[in-house]
């Protein structure tokens, strides 16, 4: 955690991944499903990189592609990342392109339904068999949990730290019926949050 922090240029940047790293359980999670594996990974919407580097640092060697809309965000991960990972500005709606397993963390609420539908098959199609997709989004339904997590996303796109351009939560069948072919695991990952938060783990067979 440290070792992550220690790289970035700012004391927000050293706090806020300290912070996140610390309490947030999909960063463990993601690194325990993806060991021993394989493929390269896409991160879309990474971010100021922090899932590419506790990668790294949990032993995964292979090349990691951070992509996100937000160039600032895409130059702070590049002054701190490690060898063997790129970073790039642009944007989920565009093809993924073959060949790499695709992690999608809490990106999918920012787009409207039917660009939900299209990244998801842009996902599905460059998937190799054997590869996976590792999704994080809260699901729209009507928990306690749910509101919290609305009203958490407008703060965050009310202070700029998220630059969206909308809010829709996405319903869990829309992310399940897009990977026809795969083995699915759909399961909370809440942690100690109180935000409405599911993990969805597809393997393309074959």
């Amino acid at each position: 955690m440290s070792a992550i922090a220690s790289r970035f240029d700012t004391l927000f940047l050293r706090f806020y991944a300290r912070s996140k790293l610390a309490t947030d359980p999909l960063y463990e999670t993601v690194a325990r499903r993806l060991r021993g594996h394989r493929h390269p990974i896409v991160d879309v919407g990474c971010g100021i990189g922090l899932m590419a580097f506790h990668l790294r640092e949990h032993g995964f060697a292979h090349p990691i592609t951070g992509v996100d809309h937000d160039s600032a965000k895409i130059e702070r991960a590049k002054r701190a990342a490690y060898d063997g990972i790129r970073f790039m500005t642009g944007d989920a709606r565009d093809a993924t392109p073959p060949g790499s397993s695709v992690l999608l963390l809490d990106v999918l609420h920012y787009f409207d339904a039917g660009e939900q539908t299209r990244i998801l098959g842009n996902v599905a199609r460059a998937v190799p068999p054997g590869g996976v997709v590792i999704i994080r989004d809260a699901v729209r339904d009507a928990s306690w949990r749910y509101r919290a997590t609305f009203a958490a996303e407008l703060f965050a796109r009310g202070v700029r730290w998220i630059r969206a351009e909308r809010l829709h939560f996405p319903a869990r069948e829309l992310i399940v019926g897009a990977f026809e072919g795969f083995d699915a695991e759909v399961t909370p990952l809440w942690g100690a949050t109180p935000f409405n938060n599911y993990l969805f783990v597809f393997t393309k067979r074959g």
